[in-house]
């Protein structure tokens, strides 16, 4: 009994030890010296700005597993698809905002009948109205629209059962419809919808995990990363009306709309991201309509990442990976494989806001073998 007391005891101080080492790998990542050149081009002025004051030398405290920061708490959460098996985690921190306007959607129970499981990050601006509903609404709608397609007359192109890029667009379109049904509800029963209201909106990534493919829909600036051997493989493309999105900036002129540098780049001076939901006050100018990537799964694939700009704008794809690797392969040495993508995901939230995020970050981290 006191030998096995003492191995133990010994695989304890193993692990604690390597807690302490991924620690000071955090924080070696740390800035010397933490600026804000991202805070001139972020969405702060159309989203609710804060006004803390300089964090030269932010902490994230973690409490039985939860982060703390800025009157904030989540905890990263583990859990495996019953259907697909997939290990994933997720976490969710407020930041410097002075409130919560990310919100997140893992794996619904049952969804699709277990054919596929559906991810999705939602970064409000605004408000977190729209962001809500999104998390609410989305992978209902997505799952309406799929079963009605394979229920189609008509074949799809290249003989697959259905269009994805069809099929996702449609999804986005009367997610959009919805939310302006509901500011036409709010007047219609005498309620007025001020125009802060109708400036309310939020980005959406949506991934879809099959056995043999990963479906992403990007509208805005969260972003989905896929580890492929090693490397970064983007699956979706950052919605920005900067100059050197070129193809963004003409469809927004054609539409008759401007691109204005306003403490950053943004449509109409207002919003810094060139797509979202809602937002009904800039549009057309300002589209829902999702830019969809379906790529074929390989055995080289490891895990995906998807988060919103929080984590990205401050954490580039290959640092991401990188840290969120370095989780995953302890985990898997150690035993305890489930907890792996949770404590990857919460990792990034924490460099993140080391590395001076002053936005909400939600991540979610997927193992895909």
């Amino acid at each position: 009994m006191m030998k096995d007391s003492g191995k133990s005891t010994s695989l304890h101080v193993k692990k604690t030890q390597k807690a302490r080492l991924r620690r000071l790998e955090i924080l070696r990542m740390r800035p010397g010296n933490l600026t804000h050149e991202n805070d001139s081009d972020r969405e702060g002025d159309a989203k609710s700005t804060s006004s803390a004051s300089s964090i030269d030398s932010p902490e994230l405290t973690r409490r039985h597993g939860s982060f703390e920061f800025g009157g904030s708490s989540s905890s990263p959460a583990a859990a495996r698809c019953e259907s697909s098996g997939l290990l994933y985690g997720h976490v969710s921190v407020m930041g410097r905002r002075r409130m919560m306007e990310d919100t997140v959607t893992v794996a619904p129970h049952g969804w699709l009948a277990g054919e596929y499981s559906f991810f999705a990050v939602y970064d409000g601006h605004g408000g977190a109205r729209v962001a809500e509903k999104c998390r609410d609404r989305m992978h209902k709608s997505l799952e309406s629209l799929i079963n009605k397609a394979k229920t189609a007359p008509a074949p799809s192109p290249e003989g697959k059962a259905f269009d994805w890029e069809k099929v996702m667009a449609e999804c986005f379109r009367s997610m959009d419809q919805e939310l302006l049904e509901d500011d036409i509800a709010t007047a219609a029963i005498g309620e007025h919808v001020s125009a802060a209201e109708k400036m309310v909106g939020s980005t959406a990534v949506v991934v879809v995990v099959g056995k043999n493919e990963v479906v992403v829909a990007n509208c805005g600036d969260s972003r989905a990363v896929l580890c492929r051997g090693g490397a970064p493989a983007p699956l979706s493309r950052d919605h920005k009306p900067q100059p050197d999105s070129a193809d963004e900036k003409e469809r927004i002129e054609a539409a008759g709309g401007r691109v204005l540098n306003w403490n950053g780049w943004r449509v109409q001076g207002v919003l810094a991201t060139s797509r979202s939901l809602g937002d009904h006050g800039l549009k057309p100018y300002v589209t829902s309509e999702p830019e969809v990537n379906v790529v074929t799964r390989s055995e080289m694939d490891e895990f995906l990442i998807i988060a919103t700009d929080g984590l990205f704008d401050v954490v580039g794809n290959e640092l991401a990976c990188e840290l969120a690797k370095k989780y995953l392969m302890d985990r898997q040495e150690g035993g305890s494989e489930a907890a792996g993508p949770a404590e990857a995901a919460a990792a990034l939230a924490e460099l993140a806001i080391a590395k001076g995020s002053r936005d909400n970050i939600s991540v979610i981290v997927v193992q895909l073998k």
